[in-house]
């Protein structure tokens, strides 16, 4: 599906403007590709600028309890200055760099959930439009990908993936908000959590893995949640027992009985380092109702499935329909 908007500012007769991505999904901190292109109307018009907006559908907790909105959380500039004749057909190539941060929406194909679109803005005789949009699809980085294959092969199993805003104390995050991955615990797990939560935070220098437990309570307490956090390098992935860390991971998260705010355990694993921190959980790291729905996890990695599809959402007015165009919509 192609989108294709009429400048609402300018009426019957303005510039038409389409985006279009290079086909295949792009990676955190990869670049993103693709040609804007743009048709000229009934009169000349003078481009000021053509920018790209990254959005995502997030979810933000308050007194009332949740809401969804979105977040654009990265913008380029790909052209401009220029007059665009009346008829006049011109392509626009562009080369941005996602954030590090950006959400994964995929694994092995399969869509999470995750709501992420391009939205293009055009500038022209002092009127802004943020008509075309068009969906963002990001699969994982390798040790993003190898970490959740552990996972489905330790027989953890997918639940739900969703996006939060706000920021996990402690940690680098940049981005206004985070994506929160929940798991079903694997059998040998079962007795000691009822879900498993994981966020990744990607830099070019390596990557902070989050671990949440919502830990069941016993005959004489109450459950509660424990955090660790984690290192990780982006090289020499094939070298590491993923299946060997990830479990000590998970072992130190259900098992932690340390007191509140006391520091986990330092550790070194093959050529990669790391290090982890547990304490009790105090709200704002909770996960909201996700899109996914658990459907396998086995010795191929994590399988995941959504029913029905990726659903288009409901968001604020500031885009109306996300991926559901109000005004003209095509099929390309």
């Amino acid at each position: 599906m192609v989108f294709k908007r009429l400048l609402g500012s300018l009426g019957v007769g303005g510039p038409t403007v389409d985006t279009v991505l290079d086909p295949g999904a792009v990676r955190p901190g990869g670049a993103l590709t693709g040609q804007v292109h743009l048709k000229g109307g009934d009169a000349d018009f003078d481009i000021e600028h053509i920018t790209l907006e990254l959005m995502a559908r997030v979810e933000a907790e308050h007194e009332e309890g949740e809401s969804e909105g979105v977040a654009v959380f990265e913008r380029f500039i790909v052209g401009g200055g220029f007059r665009l004749a009346a008829g006049e057909v011109r392509s626009v190539p562009f080369n941005g760099m996602l954030p590090w941060e950006t959400p994964v929406t995929e694994l092995y194909g399969q869509g999470l959930g995750i709501v992420l679109g391009v939205r293009t803005e055009l500038a022209v005789a002092g009127a802004k439009d943020k008509g075309d949009l068009d969906q963002l699809t990001v699969a994982p980085l390798p040790v993003q990908e190898a970490i959740l294959e552990a996972l489905g092969q330790l027989g953890f199993g997918f639940k739900s993936a969703d996006l939060e805003f706000g920021h996990i104390r402690g940690t680098g995050q940049q981005l206004p908000f985070y994506q929160e991955i929940e798991l079903t615990p694997s059998p040998q797990y079962a007795h000691q959590a009822n879900e498993i939560e994981l966020t990744f935070l990607a830099t070019p220098g390596g990557m902070e893995v989050i671990l949440e437990a919502d830990k069941r309570g016993g005959l004489f307490s109450e459950g509660h949640d424990t955090v660790t956090r984690f290192t990780v390098s982006h090289d020499g992935i094939e070298h590491q027992d993923w299946n060997t860390l990830v479990d000590g991971w998970i072992r130190q998260l259900v098992e932690h009985r340390a007191p509140h705010g006391s520091h986990g355990h330092e550790g070194h694993y093959g050529h990669h380092s790391g290090h982890g921190h547990d304490d009790h959980h105090h709200g704002g790291h909770r996960s909201g109702p996700g899109m996914g729905t658990a459907v396998a996890a086995g010795a191929a990695g994590l399988a995941v499935g959504v029913v029905g599809g990726m659903v288009a959402a409901e968001v604020v007015d500031e885009v109306g329909d996300f991926f559901e165009g109000d005004e003209e919509e095509e099929e390309g």
